[in-house]
């Protein structure tokens, strides 16, 4: 990649397009010259795309032939930084690099130029009359809490004709203004003051502003139990990095957490930041780009795309819950975000905090190493004191075959009750049932299109492939034999839990928290702040419950099944459970009042039950370490995972043959290649699935050595070929 330059009219530019092909391309800078890292519309073939003018041009077309860059975009350009980081996270991950383009350029309208624009929000006013139609645009306006809609956006998200918002604003319902695109965002004072520190936490946070206050890299690992105030700590090197004029960025696990995550932001700098994660407008989002390239935006809020936003000035990036799954993108460009804010910051000499209770092995010996710092909050702030944890003997527990809830669980939660106090029992489990049997034949219900069984949701009346997405209505009779009235679930969801609960506690408020009972962001986060606020008396949830979630009523938590994480054979399944398990505990007592967890578990002597229990979480990750090491497995070893898939299920196991039988280029960095062997879930939505996995010593040239394998044969052209650099699933 070359420096960064200017290149006058007609010069020779090397152009990457977000086009699938595997090379930069060559055109004439236009009138007026363009500079490197330039947002360009060049033309390809009878199309004109977008494309990131990379340096100077290669060579070896006839210049006479080259067409000029049709128009140079008005955005701020690429830096150089950016650029290299896509360079570096490409060769690491094994993506091609207009893939990587894509996930920077993931906002709309780029090179649309500055104009003012009419918008749509909530005008206060009632309507005369009220339709579904008018209904339905004022739900989403109050969903997305005051966000501008532009006419097409507000239409499209309501399902209305223009014609009915346009009915609102005569009424007064809606407003519609001019307003200017793209404004920066307001400004956050680092100087006003933040929230008392214990002694533990103003420890953590000087470390952490001189860290961010010396401009060099540096990773922390910031291990706080929950409820320890790690926010407040990390929100301290936010305010030294907004102060020293750098942006900072901060990535969360879900959604659900940036509506608390706001507030806080809002009460430590007096305003709101910028978001970005699929529950905003696109409008939002192009203006989310735009500013953070500008340095309009001074801190960005986010998922895990957030890290390829064009940052003007980047000092600080924090990963919030750091060791949570929903980091690593699973499809498409597969990367671990974790990993790669690490890289750029490298890049960028910036600082990066992983922020957790529960951290991944990789961060815990990454710090033991001494290749990150480690800050350690033991203590929960204030008054409030980690919750007592108990394991109850479901093998002692008498309770008929269609119940889950213990009588020594139903007891504690009836004492909860009676209290006054929140009880949240956690299933990890969405959907009423896992699996739908035919009790004549034993058929079980699967879905047309993958190797799943569909689940019952009987909420929506349906059955669902969690795996694709299909659905069908619940049938009547068995499709396999016919017989009608023998169809039954089998195993619990959190919405037959939902249903023993309100047969067993009937005059509680109950609450059922899953990531598929929400049509928006937006509702899923007002349910939230009710339950905080004391809306519920018992809360079902599944994984989305564990992340980060202040309940101040909450003394009890029940978990309705604490092995279901320890079956099978993922490399990761004891650090999982362990993780899990210890953050929806930390759910309870994290106000005044103590908390308890009670895990209902059938095998209370296994190692990763006694080390919850027990709350030796050093001796958890050095025993796990050392069976890792023991085993050169990750962080101690490298994988990749190679996922084949087909419509022809011959074809992709003798192309996965094939490619096993030529594994040279492995064996000569000393690798090894296991498979070709269906995947656990051997067909999605079609496709048959063949997976082999590589194993190799910490230091060898993995990429490289892939890179060459994999390039000995040409898929046929309805097989797909996947590479999964440091694989966090095994499906």
């Amino acid at each position: 990649m070359a420096d960064d330059g200017d290149f006058g009219e007609g010069e020779r530019v090397g152009v990457l397009t977000t086009q699938p092909l595997d090379r930069l391309l060559d055109y004439r800078a236009p009138e007026g010259g363009c500079v490197a890292g330039a947002y360009v519309e060049v033309p390809l073939g009878p199309r004109r795309v977008l494309g990131v003018v990379w340096g100077p041009g290669q060579g070896g077309f006839d210049a006479a032939k080259l067409r000029p860059v049709t128009r140079v975009l008005d955005a701020a350009p690429m830096q150089e930084e950016l650029r290299l980081f896509l360079s570096r996270a490409a060769d690491y991950t094994l993506t091609p690099m207009h893939a990587m383009l894509r996930l920077a350029t993931r906002a709309p309208g780029l090179g649309d130029s500055p104009a003012m624009r009419r918008v749509y929000r909530s005008g206060g006013a009632d309507p005369d009359r009220m339709t579904d139609a008018r209904t339905r645009v004022l739900a989403v306006l109050r969903d997305h809490g005051g966000l501008a809609f532009t006419l097409g956006e507000l239409s499209d998200l309501a399902g209305v004709t223009s014609s009915v918002v346009k009915g609102l604003v005569a009424q007064g319902a809606v407003s519609e203004e001019e307003a200017p695109r793209d404004l920066p965002y307001p400004w956050l004072d680092p100087a006003l003051p933040g929230a008392a520190l214990s002694p533990d936490q103003a420890v953590a946070a000087a470390a952490l502003r001189r860290g961010v206050a010396a401009g060099s890299y540096g990773t922390t690992l910031l291990k706080g139990v929950t409820g320890s105030g790690k926010t407040e700590v990390y929100l301290e090197a936010v305010a030294e990095c907004l102060a020293k004029g750098r942006q900072a960025l901060v990535l969360l696990p879900e959604i659900a957490l940036t509506a608390g995550f706001l507030a806080r932001v809002e009460d430590r700098f007096g305003a709101r930041p910028a978001e970005w994660h699929s529950g905003i407008t696109v409008t939002e989002r192009r203006r989310v780009w735009r500013m953070a390239g500008e340095g309009g935006a001074q801190l960005v809020v986010g998922a895990r795309s957030a890290l390829f936003l064009p940052f003007r000035d980047l000092g600080l990036i924090v990963v919030d819950e750091e060791h949570d799954t929903s980091y690593k993108q699973e499809d498409g460009v597969l990367y671990n975000a974790r990993d790669m804010a690490v890289l750029r910051a490298s890049i960028l000499h910036a600082q990066v905090v992983l922020a957790s209770a529960t951290p991944s092995l990789e961060s815990w010996v990454n710090a033991e190493q001494g290749k990150y710092a480690r800050l350690d909050l033991p203590a929960r702030f204030g008054a409030a004191d980690l919750p007592e944890m108990r394991a109850i003997d479901m093998r002692a527990e008498t309770l008929p075959g269609d119940r889950w809830i213990s009588p020594t669980l139903q007891r504690a939660v009836a004492a909860r009750l009676q209290a006054g106090e929140q009880s949240l029992l956690f299933l990890n489990r969405r959907g009423y049932a896992p699996v739908t049997v035919c009790r004549a034949c034993g058929h079980q219900i699967g879905c047309d299109h993958c190797d799943a069984r569909m689940v019952e949701h009987r909420f929506l009346k349906r059955l669902v492939c969690h795996q694709c997405g299909e659905t069908k209505p619940m049938p009547v009779k068995c499709p396999s034999c016919g017989v009608e009235g023998k169809l039954a679930p089998v195993g619990p969801g959190v919405e037959r839990l939902a249903e023993e609960v309100a047969k067993v506690f009937p005059t509680a408020r109950v609450a059922v928290l899953s990531s598929d009972l929400f049509g928006s962001a937006r509702a899923l986060k007002e349910q939230i702040e009710a339950i905080a606020d004391g809306a519920a008396d018992i809360i079902i949830g599944t994984q989305l419950v564990a992340k980060g979630h202040n309940f101040p009523h909450l003394t009890l938590v029940g978990v309705i099944d604490a092995d279901l994480g320890l079956q099978g054979s993922d490399l990761r399944a004891a650090e999982r459970t362990f993780q899990t398990m210890r953050q929806v505990a930390g759910r309870a007592g994290r106000a005044e009042k103590p908390g308890v967890a009670l895990l209902q578990t059938c095998q209370p002597d296994h190692p990763v039950i006694r080390a919850i229990l027990s709350g030796d979480e050093e001796g958890f990750w050095r025993a796990e370490a050392a069976e890792r090491k023991a085993a050169g497995m990750p962080p101690y070893g490298r994988m990749a995972g190679i996922v084949l898939s087909s419509p022809d299920v011959q074809a992709v196991f003798d192309f996965g043959a094939e490619l096993a039988r030529r594994d040279g280029p492995l064996r000569a960095v000393g690798a090894q290649v296991f498979g070709p062997a269906p995947a656990p879930i051997a067909r999605i939505r079609g496709r048959h699935r063949v997976r082999l996995l590589v194993k190799a010593e910490k230091g060898v040239p993995l990429q490289a050595a892939l890179a060459r394998w994999v390039g000995q044969l040409k898929p046929p052209n309805d097989l797909r070929l996947s590479i999964d650099i440091d694989p966090q699933s095994f499906l």
